[in-house]
């Protein structure tokens, strides 16, 4: 009778209060909550549509209902960033309501302790929920990685209403935004947005969820760059306060090297020293002619405690990233350019090998010292190739930079026996005026002095990794395999269509590709062979396990010189420390299990700044070319594919794609083993080195493109006739190594 009398007065109290106490919201699990049966579910279908059209309920998921504003125990949330306490803030990643969702604010756990990359925004967590009086805590279950459901693109008002264009060629629509999804943003600002289901006059919807700044300020181009690719670019307040909180080192305990005059030499542009160098003749005599090197880097690791806030965020980060115009730094700028950059006349830590190598160059021993020392001067690439060139009668070129000259010859020696792979890639520099406009790009001068930095930080590495091998100690190495057969026999077919030969059953050295790089030196060959044996070559990354360097054609190679912007050189310095028993800061144990994860993230954080880099001075280099649309250039074509030709302009390195459909009437197949596209009507061939007279057609610098045409085709069509198609910019990377 009781059960009688509950169904013959269901309400709309009665079922919203059911609602609430059933997670899954379905209409079948709320029949069964309030014993509903038979005919009388036609009722309560009637009081879920009535609650529908008044606004209490929303229809969810698979048919389910929920009540407007709530959310559900356990969801997926993404972080958004923090508040003025330094408080983690989310929002959940599924929102249809109007309003803006409610605060939710993320409480530390498990997730977020010491062997872990601190949370940041974008990332995304499985949570449970906790009402609170403002909002909600949440408290992570589980780490659910960076967030696939946002799209970078620039904001636009119009009489139509929002509209985002995307930054990513790979997008074809633009997303309609609804009043109440702008977040106040302006007419051609940066703004990252999530897609909404539904659409808005036949376009997607997207609600925006960042402003990024306006497309009109300075260095904006960049700034696409560094989101586009999700580099964190702000540190959290603990990392800053963190950072704030140290201090400067003392003598005490550590060797003294203030009375040696290392120097630091590096780029003119250089944002760091984190780097110098020391050299003089080994006065033993059973070395005669010999040289001692001391290489003394920056003490990163005595700042840096693993686990603490300062390394979670510097392993999240992996590495620096470099633009044109500014800097990410892996580390907060009070360490970076402050307490561990050396610094002229000023104290700083540091981890310095002492090597002495004999008169043709060989390492004989080495030994590491945690030291302090003081900079005898900082010096660019070009100031000390003037003391190397005799241009120089300082003291300090006679008494300092000679004899690290002296060094570098006999390290050359032993170099060019090693014979590591030669390539000549020139370096471009892209100069930003005060404007953050493009002011120059040009390729940077080699000089002899660059290599001698280089050899000696090779040097450096390598005794990093036999001492830390000869300890048995756990280590991160910088590893390079050799090309596979596959690419191997690729490189044959290509050589032999300029008639050239390279065995495929080789035993492959470093050395084989200099002979044909030295063959092709000063020929119509020379640039694109130096592209194509890079292209050959494996990825370098890091890993815990050995199988060496084949670039470097080395055994053992892991990075220590630049702890400031690699965090792979800081846990090479943590292990140094914990072998060698050179007090606090070593590598801990539970670090030491985790190297291989540690190793493919900073392995992918790598790639992450390369691409981002590369983008970045794609857009810069469009947005140079923009007013020079329409002129001609001499260029040479450095990559063939199915769908065009691209091209590199010598002057300023800028590269840019020629449709295969504007080379003439006919079809133009694509030989790969050639590298080459050609006409099937007439047998006209483009191929890899060619060099072409082109005119440029089109600059984006939104995406980075450029397009050009021959400037005379064979059977040419004039640029009104053909098809306007629209244009994004195909993209082409290299390697480091």
């Amino acid at each position: 009778m009781r059960k009688r009398t509950e169904k013959q007065t269901l309400t709309k109290d009665r079922v919203l209060e059911a609602l609430a106490s059933t997670p899954s919201g379905a209409k079948r699990d709320l029949a069964r909550a309030l014993h509903v049966s038979g005919n009388e579910r036609i009722v309560l279908k009637r009081i879920l549509k009535e609650l529908e059209s008044e606004g209490a309920i929303a229809r969810g998921r698979k048919r389910s209902y929920e009540r407007p504003g709530a959310l559900p125990e356990v969801t997926v949330l993404e972080i958004t960033g923090q508040d003025p306490d330094g408080e983690l803030l989310a929002r959940p990643q599924r929102w249809e309501g109007n309003e803006a969702p409610p605060q939710i604010i993320v409480v530390p756990g498990r997730e977020d302790e010491a062997h872990g990359p601190a949370l940041g925004a974008g990332e995304r967590v499985l949570a449970r929920l906790t009402q609170t009086r403002e909002g909600y805590e949440a408290h992570v279950i589980k780490r659910l990685g960076a967030s696939v459901h946002k799209v970078l693109g620039v904001f636009h008002q119009s009489e139509r209403g929002g509209r985002v264009a995307p930054i990513d060629r790979k997008s074809k629509y633009e997303f309609v935004v609804e009043s109440r999804d702008r977040a106040g943003a302006q007419s051609n600002e940066l703004v990252l947005c999530e897609p909404l289901s539904g659409r808005s006059s036949g376009l997607p919807r997207a609600r925006i969820v960042e402003r990024l700044g306006s497309m009109n300020e300075p260095k904006a181009v960049s700034l696409i760059a560094i989101h586009a690719h999700g580099i964190p670019t702000d540190f959290p307040k603990e990392v800053l306060e963190e950072a704030d909180r140290a201090k400067p080192v003392g003598a005490r305990g550590r060797t003294d090297l203030r009375k040696i005059p290392l120097v630091t030499i590096d780029p003119e542009d250089a944002r760091d020293h984190d780097d110098a160098v020391w050299a003089g003749p080994d006065d033993d005599p059973r070395n005669k002619g010999g040289h001692i090197v001391l290489v003394a880097i920056a003490d990163v690791a005595h700042y840096m405690t693993p686990g603490s806030a300062l390394d979670r965020e510097a392993l999240k980060r992996g590495n620096s990233a470099y633009f044109p115009d500014r800097v990410v730094p892996m580390l907060p700028e009070k360490l970076s350019a402050d307490l561990c950059s050396l610094m002229d006349e000023v104290d700083r830590p540091c981890i310095a090998v002492r090597m002495v190598f004999d008169r043709d160059g060989n390492k004989k021993r080495h030994e590491f010292l945690r030291g302090i020392m003081r900079s005898a001067a900082t010096l660019t690439y070009s100031q000390a190739q003037r003391a190397f060139d005799g241009k120089d009668n300082s003291p300090l070129a006679h008494n300092v930079l000679k004899p690290l000259w002296n060094a570098y010859h006999a390290l050359a020696k032993a170099r060019d026996r090693r014979d590591p792979l030669a390539l000549d890639l020139p370096e471009r520099r892209i100069v930003i005026g005060d404007d953050g406009k493009v002011k120059s790009i040009a390729f940077r001068e080699r000089l002899e002095s660059m290599r001698l930095i280089e050899e000696m930080m090779i040097m450096a590495n390598v005794a990093a990794a036999e001492s830390l091998e000869k300890t048995r100690q756990p280590l991160i190495y910088r590893i390079h395999e050799q090309p596979s057969k596959e690419k191997l026999y690729a490189f044959a077919d290509y050589l032999r269509t300029i008639g050239m030969s390279f065995a495929k059953g080789q035993v492959v050295k470093p050395a084989a590709f200099n002979r044909i790089l030295a063959q092709a030196k000063g020929g119509p060959n020379q640039a694109p062979m130096n592209d194509v044996v890079l292209r050959t070559q494996a990825q370098a990354v890091y890993a815990p396990e050995n199988i060496g360097h084949f670039g470097l054609n080395l055994q053992r190679y892991a990075h220590f010189t630049s702890p400031i912007r690699r965090y792979a050189d800081l846990v090479v310095h943590r292990a140094l420390i914990r072998a060698l028993k050179f007090g606090e800061g070593g590598l801990s144990d539970t670090q030491a299990a985790k190297l291989g994860e540690v190793s493919d993230h900073i392995s992918m954080t790598e790639r992450r700044a390369m691409a981002a880099e590369r983008d970045s001075n794609d857009r810069y280099v469009a947005a140079y070319m923009e007013d020079r649309v329409g002129a001609t250039f001499e260029a040479r074509v450095t990559g063939v594919t199915r769908f065009g030709l691209f091209v590199r302009l010598p002057e300023s390195g800028a590269e840019g794609l020629i449709p295969a459909r504007t080379l003439g009437f006919e079809y133009f197949r694509h030989d790969e083993r050639q590298h080459a596209l050609i006409g099937d009507r007439t047998g006209t061939a483009y191929r890899m080195g060619d060099k072409l007279t082109v005119r440029l057609m089109e600059a984006a610098p939104l995406t980075g493109g450029l397009r050009f045409e021959l400037k005379e085709a064979n059977e040419p069509q004039s640029p009104a006739s053909r098809p306007k198609l629209p244009f994004k910019k195909e993209s082409r990377g290299r390697r480091r190594h």
